[in-house]
């Protein structure tokens, strides 16, 4: 009876098998004679979605046939909703290799589900992708891995679940261990060349820029180390060495470092091409870019991954063909650096194009749209190189024609230009000498004015605290001079000005006193060497030399009296400014007790 069940059981499976392979390409035999296959040309796939089915009802589809074989053996399908599932019947005719390793040869899918159905029934289970840790990949290696065992002469159902916000790129191989660390040894050699290529034009470009402090070195360093980011994100090598523990920086790098990758190109070539003095128009919309890549950088940290990706494909795209349209512009103009710039930008386009249309399902996946980024960026950035010292040399060239002109020039130039500033400089200090004098005199009186004084005193003042010698203040304001203006005019009022000021020079000056217009009718005046007695007997002579003259304007005479305020200066204590105050508030004194007197405080 249980030999009954077990050969039931058996013709079951048996029967499975042969509806699976009566639906499915042609089984993958792998004999002893090859290491590597490509599963591609015996993969089915069907589209799941909504993404709900699980692996019984993916073998019940599988069944019914709605399986299809992939189009063209390429399994990119570019962006597209739901998950994926892939399909190959498998035996091993290789009895020295019962172990096996199924890669994704893309760096970049969320989540793989792998399901191995074995004939006898059982089901075994393995999930990668960079939405789990890096450390849950059975070897640790940029692509996702999975370990398949697989008995010599017993068949198997290899399923491949895969949901991705991503692009759908699915290539799928599998390798002997042997095969697997010739692969990953190869492959790591080439990544490193290429790395090695960015390390030795970022070093010497950054000795360049460190000497010649030129820009445009800098913003290359910017492009180099940005773009090395975004393969370092492409590849897979981010996950496995920079954030191993983090999906979410697995899905937003990649559109991150494409978005800081294209505002470094960007201003590179706004810089090298110099746009700003040969086309302000695109030098703009250069801008523009820039802060377009900056607004989306920031939008992809919280927008969908599979709408950011696509949106910075998009834009890469746009961005790269506009930069090519600068260069066109700036060759055009007849600058000859342009061309070097517009063959490396070509390489470049040709390798982002090919990857942008593989992302979208429009080209099939091998080695050279696979790797035409590294090659077209590898050409362009030694072409770019390049082209930093020819403009280097362009500019050096430009500025040694400019140095020769400049000293033939200069001999003459200097001979007619010396004559001529000797006599400038005669001139501007004949000028200074005029304008200092101006600068010192009230324009109508031809005292000193207010700012001179204040220097000047701020210079007795000084001298008398290191003599111990008093020095005074005199504060005179003419009395009611506003009714002589308001009855003979301004005219006769500025006659009255000027007849003060004499008198004023007449009687203080011998005294060796500093006097100056204080403003309108107000006057002041320092008495060096003078206590507050001798300062009040020449403040009362000066009012009466005042009052007994009356002041001759044409026909007219007319009075003058003058209020004046003296006061001592404490020359310990007083500054100038409050020595000034306490000499107008005598001058207010003499004002209030009826004009024409001289009063102390």
């Amino acid at each position: 009876m249980r030999e009954a069940i077990r050969g039931l059981r058996w013709l079951l499976a048996a029967l499975m098998l042969f509806c699976a392979l009566a639906q499915a390409q042609a089984p993958l035999v792998m004999s002893g004679d090859a290491a590597t296959h490509a599963l591609a040309p015996h993969t089915t796939y069907f589209h799941d979605s909504d993404g709900r089915a699980d692996i019984r009802a993916i073998e019940t589809s599988l069944r019914a046939g709605r399986f299809r074989p992939l189009p063209g053996d390429d399994a990119s399908f570019g962006f597209q909703p739901g998950a994926y599932w892939f399909h190959v019947s498998l035996l091993n005719r290789n009895l020295q290799e019962p172990r096996w390793l199924l890669v994704q040869q893309y760096a970049l899918s969320d989540r793989l589900d792998v399901y191995v159905r074995y004939p006898d029934g059982q089901l075994f289970h393995q999930a990668g992708g960079d939405h789990l840790h890096f450390e849950q990949r059975s070897v640790r290696y940029r692509h996702p891995n999975f370990q398949l065992d697989l008995p010599p002469g017993q068949p198997a159902d290899l399923f491949v679940r895969v949901e991705s916000q991503s692009s759908m790129q699915v290539p799928l191989a599998l390798y002997t261990p042997t095969a697997f660390a010739e692969l990953s040894r190869d492959a790591q050699f080439a990544m490193g060349v290429y790395y090695g290529i960015l390390l030795a034009l970022f070093t010497y470009n950054l000795v360049l820029w460190l000497t010649l402090r030129d820009a445009s070195y800098f913003w290359y360093m910017f492009h180099i180390s940005a773009f090395g980011l975004v393969l370092f994100t492409l590849y897979g090598l981010g996950f496995e060495y920079l954030w191993p523990h983090s999906p979410w920086l697995a899905d937003k790098a990649v559109p991150l470092s494409i978005c800081l990758a294209q505002i470094g190109m960007q201003q590179f070539a706004r810089n090298f091409l110099g746009l700003a003095r040969r086309w302000p128009l695109g030098d703009r919309i250069g801008l523009g870019m820039i802060a377009l890549f900056v607004v989306l950088g920031v939008a992809t940290t919280w927008i969908p991954i599979r709408l950011s990706t696509q949106l910075a494909v998009v834009a890469v795209i746009l961005s790269v063909a506009w930069i090519a349209v600068e260069a066109v512009v700036a060759m055009r103009s007849g600058y000859k650096p342009a061309k070097l710039f517009l063959l490396a930008w070509s390489m470049f386009l040709a390798g982002i194009a090919m990857v942008a249309m593989v992302a979208f399902g429009a080209l099939p996946k091998n080695f050279v749209t696979e790797y035409s980024v590294q090659i077209g960026s590898a050409l362009e950035m030694l072409l770019l190189s390049v082209a930093l010292g020819y403009r280097y040399a362009s500019l050096r060239n430009e500025n040694e024609r400019i140095v020769r002109e400049s000293r033939d020039q200069l001999e003459i130039k200097v001979e007619q230009r010396t004559g001529e500033l000797r006599s400038a400089l005669e001139q501007l200090e004949a000028a200074h000498l005029r304008l200092r004098e101006f600068s010192q005199l009230d324009g109508l009186t031809e005292l000193y004015n207010r700012t001179h004084f204040r220097e000047a005193f701020e210079h007795l003042l000084s001298q008398a605290r290191n003599s111990q010698q008093p020095i005074s203040l005199l504060m005179i304001d003419l009395d009611h001079f506003k009714r002589i203006n308001d009855t003979y005019g301004h005219l006769v009022g500025d006659d009255c000005l000027r007849w003060t000021s004499n008198t004023m020079a007449e009687t203080l000056r011998p005294y060796g006193a500093l006097v100056a217009r204080f403003g309108g009718e107000e006057f002041i005046a320092a008495l060096p060497d003078m206590d507050l007695d001798e300062a009040s007997n020449v403040a009362e002579e000066l009012r009466q030399r005042l009052r007994d003259r009356p002041c001759r304007s044409g026909d007219l005479d007319i009075p003058i009296s003058a209020s004046i305020g003296v006061h001592c200066v404490d020359i310990d204590k007083n500054s100038i400014d409050s020595a000034l105050q306490v000499a107008d508030q005598a001058l207010y004194t003499a004002k209030a007790e009826g004009r024409d007197c001289v009063r102390t405080l």
